[in-house]
């Protein structure tokens, strides 16, 4: 697939952009190298190759859930400025 300079100003019109004559020719090479790139990596022999996500290997660090103490709500409400039914109390922020 080629790009064309034509190609170009209809993106940048689509994105608002304002692109002078040495912008549009300098991203109608770029993108047009990169789509070259892609192609060649297409007919890449990947025949065996598994499908991954990520190039690296992760793992996620989940810890075990352990069970702690719970502080009582009126420890927790003690240094509240306002409290009422055993919520915290704080200045309306909408309208």
């Amino acid at each position: 697939m080629n790009i064309t300079r034509d190609d170009i100003i209809h993106v940048a019109d689509l994105a608002r952009l304002d692109m002078d004559e040495e912008s549009i020719q300098k991203f109608t090479v770029q993108i047009d190298d990169i789509l070259k790139y892609i192609e060649t990596l297409n007919n890449l022999d990947t025949e065996g190759v598994l499908p991954t996500s990520h190039a690296i290997v992760l793992t996620n660090a989940f810890r075990d859930d352990v069970i702690v103490q719970n502080i009582k709500r009126d420890a927790l409400l003690e240094n509240a400025p306002e409290d009422e039914n055993g919520s915290f109390m704080v200045p309306k922020v909408v309208g």
